[in-house]
């Protein structure tokens, strides 16, 4: 195999399964059962379609929509909005004489707001339909019959087809592997899509079949596989496949699935045996929860308010309008003569006064529809969408090194990121880089590597000691020549270990031992770069691919793999050469996270040998009696590297006996061949029998370097008042070494630790009564966060922040019902938490527990699929684009490549788009209140009669036209502060968590000076109309003028409001305030020389009678002048003696004062919230200290 000078060498692994005959026991009763019930004809697949069981066929639809279902689904989801509901009633009403207005004006503003919106809906789902077209148009070769393999579309595969894949080609469906190009019938399958993991898997066929490996082979094949029915488990598989009258157990190492691709293999075949919506892939498919922002919540609730204002206003107006009628006409004199009461229709009737008055009702709802601005939604999606793309186009968030910006993929929580409370961060991958370096090892109890790590080095400068003037503990000192390898995994240095210097040790042998169990104990697949004659490795884990990049530098290159042997290329302490070496491969008991441990068995020389790598948790108890020689002196060092911060992991051996040997392997394969849901428990505990009685070699410690600028990321977002807690599956040594490291912890910082590795839990884990001891360790638990609690009510806010660290067992108690108050109310009275060996489940149930009880906005970051649950429960889930594979950033609502880009995306764009969203609804709100209530005081003026005061066109164009584009410009574009100084001011971020821009007081205020505007135009434009001449001949005023007077300074003043409100004009801003103004009186040109039948009152009302009229002009500056008067008066008050943070900041900025250090601190004393961690809290700290 070759490409791009790459060759794979003939390799393979063992297995934790065997290939030989199955040993059913009573397991294989399950096949056929609830849930086993599937059957497969291989082949044969038009005889499974004539059975009276159909499955489905293969075609994937991803869509939300279909054409027959799009117009009523869309219109459903489009009138599930109460404004949208309210507007489509108008839009009926409109066609009965209640209505004030033509049918027209009415039902056109809502079809383009609708429309607009189900265009928006219509796109995105023609996009995800075209990939479903390409997805279900792929090709793959099936089998056609008389060996004949041709290319055939993935939407017409059927089960039981069988099916040829090639290299990097995805799997079409959930196959049974049946042969591959290698003798030995393994494939290599990369599974990034399904669980974000990088690392090669290892698929092998069964033995029966591994020899069909032509295309001819498949002429006269047929087979029955019975398995379980379509699930979301994409971890198990139960199964069997009868073959010539024989029964043969199937388990997940065969199975192959939907959306994973074929790497490394030539070609494979496989029995289709899950289609379409049936393969794993498609049943793990859970739509996304729905997140809404709480500034949308709460602009739902003002909706709401104005329907009640709305509705309150139509009642109050009804009454008296059916009063008015009433009186109307009393004993034949008619007080409103000019409605003619005596011969009137049923709406101004004065005899049926209370249904005239239940009419007017529904005429008053349908007018004062102006109170509802009904572009609302239609405007705020565009907005958050062009947001979004500003997001994904800053440059500043955009990472080089793997050139991956930054990706919004929901525009919906865009102002939620300037409102983030409490961050949820996982630590490996998304504090630290995920790429380990092999950087120290222990061996017989003496420790060699003299690099310093991250951690060090933040402890040495939180100690005041220069980093390389510490001694070893045996006085070793190393060479100044000694510099950082250039080897990507390996940052080991020590001349005593490297270049074959290790021989002159005193445990030469241990040594030797210890480097060959490196080079042997891991999964990792060797790769040979066919030009320089270099092995690379593909490994399951960062971890591992240090392990054997160490090996290879330290002289024990591990260089060929095959189905029984493992190959190497050993330093011969003898003979001082290389030679190669191969050891028998019989057994791989692999890594879990029960287990926490992974053995190999391997054969030399006569002698079998267990061969283990476990972690610290499980390390002591399986140590023999004669494998404890350096116990005490490696457990130091274990400490030691993880109060350095590295992950560590232990090696130990052991040699066994044949007849030993023979017994536990018999077992194995009998465990691996059960066709049964707990086959991997019994697996499991056969491989605990033989895992014990070992010898301890050593111990490897690796670093996950933090990602660059994360300690200056985490100290801007502490003084942005932002907390952080860290939740990883890490020891708790090495989780609160981090912590230094990135400046969560410091001297001096009381940490209040719950950790269930004390004595007095370990004697109670012993106790066999479960449950007992549950009810006791819960107790203890308890008992900690109890005290935690007391010490906490001991410091107030100017003593030393206090930290929390719990361990996974502890909190698991935590979590529970009755705990998980007083838990919650201690972390969140810390300035830290750091919640160690935290599972999956754990960090989703954290992440509930937070924004549930809190009720404030949380963020959660993460990198893998571990992460997922987090990221989906939190308000708001960042995803790192990293190393770990797609499955957070899939699950995710924000993309970034690097944890330091959280700085940026929420000091900057957060702030930006909360303050530009909330800005924006509340200028909607108050141009359309401004605008409703002139409507409402003219409805007082003229008796509450329905008669409006505008032309039903200007009602209508009001919200699309001549006030929408200023808004959406307010909110794409506006600037308070400068990105530069949103970061040279973080607690500037503070205004949005603490929502002071989108308060019940600021709406509020804006409601009132829409309420002040309307009042000032109405009453001004009446009085001075209602008795005075308007044009020279003497006339005045008729309500065509005064509708288009007031309309004139409406126009002007909700504009001109706006032109106040801005803070950064561009040129488009400018376009759009002064270009709606012009475009009214275009319009009003216009539409005002159409025909009357068209045109109505509008009829040539500016020409012939407002323009030629000085009084007119005249009005529309006074009453422009009188209605933002009180707006401006309250904001230079308000600026001058009750300065917001972001108007001392702008107001330094004019006064060119952001560069005088003394001002600009006064400035920063304003801090709203105590920072107490980052490293500019450890500065401060350290420096009341030395006072």
């Amino acid at each position: 195999m070759s490409g791009n000078g790459r060759k794979r060498r003939h390799f393979s692994r063992i297995h934790a399964f065997s290939c030989g005959k199955a040993s059913f026991k009573g397991e294989h009763s399950l096949i056929g059962g609830p849930g086993f019930s599937r059957i497969v004809y291989c082949n044969e697949a038009e005889r499974g379609e004539g059975s009276f069981v159909s499955y489905g066929d293969n075609y994937v639809s991803t869509t939300k929509y279909t054409v027959a279902t799009f117009l009523p689904k869309s219109l459903f989801e489009q009138f599930r909005r109460v404004a949208n509901f309210y507007f489509l009633v108008c839009a009926i009403l409109s066609f009965f004489p209640v209505s004030p207005y033509s049918a027209v004006s009415n039902v056109i503003p809502l079809v383009v707001v609708v429309s607009a919106t189900m265009g928006k809906e219509a796109v995105e789902d023609w996009r995800r339909k075209k990939q479903d077209i390409d997805m279900n148009n792929r090709k793959v070769k099936m089998h056609h019959g008389d060996g004949v393999f041709d290319y055939s579309k993935w939407k017409d595969l059927k089960v039981g087809d069988i099916v040829k894949v090639e290299k990097d080609e995805f799997f079409p469906a959930d196959l049974i592997l049946l042969s591959s190009s290698y003798d030995d019938a393994i494939c290599y399958v990369e599974t990034m899509n399904l669980d974000g993991e990088t690392n090669l898997k290892v698929k092998q066929a069964l033995e029966e079949t591994s020899k069909l490996q032509e295309d001819s082979s498949y002429q006269n094949f047929k087979a029955i596989i019975k398995c379980e029915d379509p699930n979301a488990n994409l971890y198990s598989f139960v199964g069997n496949l009868e073959l010539e009258d024989q029964l043969h157990p199937l388990a997940p190492q065969q199975l192959l699935l939907r959306d994973s691709k074929l790497r490394n293999t030539e070609f494979i075949y496989g029995a289709v045996i899950f289609t379409g919506h049936d393969t794993k892939v498609m049943q793990n498919s859970t739509e996304p929860p729905s997140k809404r922002s709480t500034v949308e919540k709460r602009m739902d609730k003002i909706i709401y308010f104005l329907f009640f204002v709305l509705f309150l206003i139509s009642f109050v107006g009804s009454i008296f309008f059916g009063i008015a009628t009433r009186e109307d006409l009393e004993n034949g004199v008619m007080k409103r003569w000019y409605l003619r009461p005596d011969n009137t229709t049923i709406y101004f009737d004065p005899k049926k006064a209370p249904v005239a008055a239940m009419l007017h009702f529904l005429t008053a709802l349908m007018l004062y529809s102006y109170l509802i601005p009904i572009s609302l939604y239609v405007s705020i999606e565009i907005v958050k969408v062009l947001q979004s793309i500003f997001i994904n186009q800053d440059l500043h968030m955009y990472y080089e090194e793997t050139d991956r910006p930054a990706h919004a993929r929901t525009s919906n929580l865009n102002e939620e990121l300037g409102q983030v409370d409490t961050i949820l961060s996982d630590k490996t991958g998304t504090l630290t880089c995920n790429s380990m370096e092999f950087v120290k090892c222990s061996i017989a109890g003496i420790a060699y590597g003299q690099g310093v790590t991250e951690v060090e080095r933040a402890l040495a400068k939180q100690k005041g000691f220069p980093m390389g003037e510490e001694l070893a503990e045996d006085g070793y000192v190393p060479k100044t020549s000694e510099v950082k390898s250039s080897v990507k995994g390996f940052n080991f240095m020590d001349e005593r270990i490297t270049n074959g210097n290790w021989i002159n040790e005193p445990h030469a042998d241990v040594i030797h031992r210890f480097l060959q169990l490196l080079a042997v104990c891991h999964t990792a697949i060797p790769e040979v770069d066919e030009e320089n004659g270099r092995v690379s490795y593909e490994a399951e884990s960062p971890d591992e691919a240090a392990f054997v990049v160490a090996a290879r530098e330290l002289g024990f290159e591990f260089y060929e793999r095959t189905q029984t042997t493992i190959s190497l290329r050993e330093f011969n302490p003898k003979s001082g050469k290389t030679t190669e070496r191969s050891y028998k491969l019989l057994n791989i008991l692999e890594f879990s996270s029960t287990r926490k441990r992974m053995s190999v068995i391997v054969f030399k020389i006569l002698n079998f040998f267990l061969i283990v790598a476990f972690t610290v948790s499980v390390m002591f108890e399986r140590l023999g009696r004669n494998g404890r020689e350096f116990e005490e002196k490696t457990k130091q060092h274990i400490d030691e590297y993880a109060d350095a911060g590295l992950r560590t992991l232990i090696l130990a051996y052991r040699e066994l006996g044949e007849e030993e040997y023979n017994i536990f392997n018999k077992e194995f394969m009998e465990a691996n061949n059960l066709v049964s849901a707990d086959r991997e428990q019994i697996v499991e505990e056969v491989s605990e029998m033989i895992e014990k009685e070992l010898i301890l070699l050593g111990a490897t410690a690796v670093e996950d370097k933090l990602q660059n600028g994360v300690p200056e990321c985490i100290d801007k977002l502490a003084q942005a008042g932002i907390k952080l807690w860290v939740l990883t599956g890490d020891k708790m040594e090495t989780a609160i070494n981090v912590g230094y490291a990135c400046s969560l912890l410091r001297q001096g910082m009381k940490q209040i630790i719950i950790s269930s590795d004390t004595l007095e839990i370990k004697s109670l884990e012993k106790v066999e009564d479960k449950s007992a001891a549950a009810a006791a360790i819960k107790a203890s638990v308890i008992l900690q966060l109890k005290k935690g609690k007391e010490l906490l009510a001991e410091y107030d806010e100017n003593s030393e922040a206090l930290a929390l660290i719990i361990d996974g067992k502890s909190l698991t108690y935590a979590l529970e019902d009755d705990v998980k108050d007083l838990f919650l109310a201690l972390a969140v009275g810390c300035a830290s938490v750091i919640c160690c060996r935290s599972s999956p489940k754990q960090k989703a149930l954290v992440t509930r527990l937070v924004k549930v009880k809190t009720c404030s906005t949380i963020l959660a970051i993460g990198d893998g699929a571990n992460d997922v649950g987090m990221l989906q429960e939190a308000d708001i889930g960042i995803g790192i684009n990293g190393v770990e594979g797609m499955q957070a950033v899939m699950s995710s609502d924000i993309s970034i490549a690097q944890f330091r880009f959280l700085e940026r995306l929420l000091l900057v764009h957060g702030h930006w788009c909360y303050r530009r969203i909330s800005s924006m609804i509340c200028y909607f709100f108050y141009k359309n209140i401004a605008f409703g209530f002139t409507l409402f005081f003219y409805e007082i003026y003229a008796s509450f009669s329905g008669q409006a005061a505008y032309n039903d066109w200007y009602l209508s164009l009001y919200n699309v036209f001549f006030t929408s584009l200023p808004v959406i410009a307010l909110g794409v574009f506006d600037q308070d502060v400068s990105a530069r100084l949103c970061l040279k001011f973080p607690l500037l971020y503070q205004e949005g968590v603490q929502n002071v821009l989108f308060s019940w007081k600021r709406i509020l205020g804006w409601v009132f000076n829409g309420v002040l505007s309307a009042t000032i135009i109405f009453f001004f434009c009446i009085n001075a109309m209602e008795n005075q001449a308007f044009r020279k001949e003497g006339e005045v005023a008729d309500l065509e003028v005064l509708g288009a007077t007031m309309y004139t300074c409406v126009v002007w003043v909700v504009n001109s409001q706006m032109a106040l409100s801005i803070s950064y004009f561009t040129y488009i801003q400018h376009l759009f305030i002064w270009g709606g103004i012009i475009f009214w009186y275009i319009f009003l040109i216009v539409y005002g020389t159409m025909d009357p039948t068209v045109s109505t009152t509008a009829y040539k009302v500016l020409i012939e009678a407002c323009a030629p009229a000085p009084s007119y002009w005249l009005l529309t500056l006074l009453v422009l002048v009188a209605s933002l008067l009180p707006y401006f008066a309250y904001s230079s008050i308000q600026m001058r003696f009750f300065p917001m943070f972001h108007q001392m900041i702008q107001w330094i900025r004019n006064d060119g004062q952001t560069t005088d250090p003394e001002y600009v601190h006064v400035v920063r004393q304003r801090s709203i919230k105590h920072t107490t961690v980052g490293f500019t809290a450890r500065f401060e700290a350290s420096k009341s200290i030395q006072v």
